[in-house]
């Protein structure tokens, strides 16, 4: 082999090189230094661009970046483009040299942009100086993310294989920055979307602490809980309106093998059919007049953790299909979207509603109650309840006490008339009463009359104690010459626990029938055989 290393050609055409190989590592560093030390990745990028056009004689430096779908690509940054060509600048995957790059995953290099059909200009008029295009692609974790591309004149110093190599490292070094602000953004957007839609509970394991019950109805719903809680099983809550069905799903949460993941709620009756699909399943850019953006629907927000449907008996028909298939496949699209989304949720559901009756009626699918109703928890309404009642009014009472600052106790008898209230509203009622309770009567004892504003007015004339009419002496018609014997509190306490007993001896210790023989309710005759102390 000549020895050439002493030629004096030779030695120019060494210098030349290093001088070159100089000059690039020289002015990657500072696009590195540049694109670490800046939070505007946009601006960054472009002055990137910029020190490459300068240094090297690239004419057109541009970023495409692809489409969240993979089937476009968008520009991202350029130096060279109006904004009127911005616009026109996107390319459908595998169109035109820009799109065969991302497609192919390999450079696409043109050598004369003036007689070659994959050199489209969709950006318009390009400088008469160029003469040549170069597209290579940015790969991420063995995927595609975008495309750099640039022109070349014929001042350029650098040919077609310097080119891509230096384009290579570039877009390298812009990919790897993108990546990690993909990164962050998406962060950043979940957190947004949990602050949104999660609210988040205390997850802490407890065995219903935070729900007050001790009524053996109450302890037979929290023992089978207890005992299905920790698997995956579908829950169906059924129950009155307020009877705390949201808050039974949140101690099933907490008690499952899920409760450090997202636990997301929605009430599908309080959304509109329309807006419903989309909050459930998500929607895409576009998909209806105001989608401007891509969202996660409450399946995919609740991934890996439990979603709570409340009134599951009022979604439409359509709907139901689709909450059938999530049920069956774990999969689901978004709203004007065509990408299968797996997710893992486990389903706690509640109604007021009689879905049997529904499904006789063709207003609820059969399969879809079938697929719920795994593990069915009846919740009793507060009137069936009658142990709990006057744990919830101290409770509650204790609680809009501390709220509004007052200190106030209740008289034995209006605390009667409170137990002895049906509660058609269930504890949502019994909350809000106590809290007008506490707002309107002034500190002290709360006295029955004071009850006046915060009961049904029919309740109120029915068990509200009255004043007697006083009789005119003009109206007396009739001499008593013999005194009527007198009744006593303690007698007529005395009379109503016989009469108690007796309804209970003639109906086998029935309640409800006795009640029904006394003229009372349930409840009533629950509270008067507790304080009776009647044992039967």
């Amino acid at each position: 082999m000549p020895n050439i290393t002493n030629t004096p050609d030779n030695k120019d055409c060494q210098t030349c090189s290093l001088t070159f190989a100089y000059n690039e590592i020289s002015l990657l560093y500072d696009i590195a230094v540049m694109l670490s030390s800046t939070t505007d990745i946009r601006e960054s990028i472009e002055k990137g661009m910029r020190m490459l056009k300068r240094s090297s004689y690239l004419d057109r430096c541009t970023l495409f970046i692809l489409s969240d779908d993979k089937t476009e690509l968008e520009l991202y940054a350029s130096i060279d483009l109006t904004a009127q060509q911005r616009k026109m600048a996107i390319y459908k995957l595998g169109e035109g040299a820009t799109g065969l790059a991302a497609k192919s995953a390999e450079p696409v290099v043109i050598e004369n942009i003036h007689n070659n059909i994959n050199y489209l200009n969709k950006m318009g008029t390009v400088n008469t100086k160029s003469i040549s295009y170069v597209a290579v692609p940015i790969i991420q974790d063995d995927e595609v993310i975008a495309v750099i591309s640039a022109n070349t004149c014929k001042s350029s110093v650098m040919d077609f294989d310097d080119v891509v190599r230096m384009l290579t490292i570039v877009g390298s070094l812009f990919g790897g920055t993108l990546a990690t602000q993909k990164k962050f953004a998406k962060e950043k957007e979940d957190i947004t979307e949990l602050k949104t839609y999660y609210k988040e509970q205390a997850l802490s394991e407890y065995n219903f602490e935070s729900i007050i019950g001790r009524s053996s109805k109450m302890r037979l719903v929290f023992s089978m809980l207890e005992t299905v809680a920790p698997s995956d099983a579908t829950i169906l809550i059924r129950g009155e309106t307020g009877t705390g069905k949201e808050l039974i799903a949140t101690a099933v949460h907490n008690l499952s093998k899920r409760k450090n993941a997202p636990f997301i709620k929605l009430n599908c009756a309080a959304i509109s059919e329309t807006l419903l699909e989309s909050e459930l399943f998500g929607h895409e850019k576009g998909a209806f007049t105001d989608a401007k953006e891509a969202r996660k629907g409450r399946f995919e927000l609740a991934d890996g953790g439990t979603l709570f449907l409340d009134e599951i008996g009022d979604i439409t028909p359509s709907l139901q299909v689709k909450l059938l298939r999530i049920l069956q496949e774990q999969e689901f699209e978004r709203v004007g979207g065509n990408k299968t989304i797996k997710t893992n949720v486990r389903l706690v559901a509640a109604t007021n509603r009689n879905l049997e009756e529904m499904v006789k009626n063709g207003t609820f699918r059969e399969d879809l109650f079938y697929r719920l109703n795994v593990i069915p928890v009846n919740l009793p309404p507060l009137r069936e309840r009658y142990e709990d009642v006057k744990l919830l009014v101290e409770h509650y009472l204790h609680k809009f006490m501390q709220e509004h600052r007052k200190q106030m106790t209740f008289a034995k008898s209006a605390l009667e008339i409170l137990l002895d209230y049906p509660w058609p509203g269930n504890i949502r009622e019994l909350q809000n009463t106590m809290e007008r309770i506490v707002l309107i009567c002034p500190n002290g004892t709360i006295e029955p009359d004071m009850l006046n504003h915060v009961l049904p007015f029919n309740y109120q004339k029915l068990h509200m104690p009255v004043e007697p009419t006083p009789i005119l002496e003009s109206e007396v018609t009739t001499v008593v010459t013999q005194p009527a014997p007198r009744l006593t509190k303690t007698s007529l306490l005395d009379m109503e626990k016989e009469s108690i007993i007796q309804a209970l001896i003639e109906h086998r210790g029935i309640q409800t029938k006795a009640a029904t023989q006394l003229g009372m309710t349930a409840r009533q005759i629950g509270y008067k055989i507790q304080k009776y102390g009647i044992e039967f």
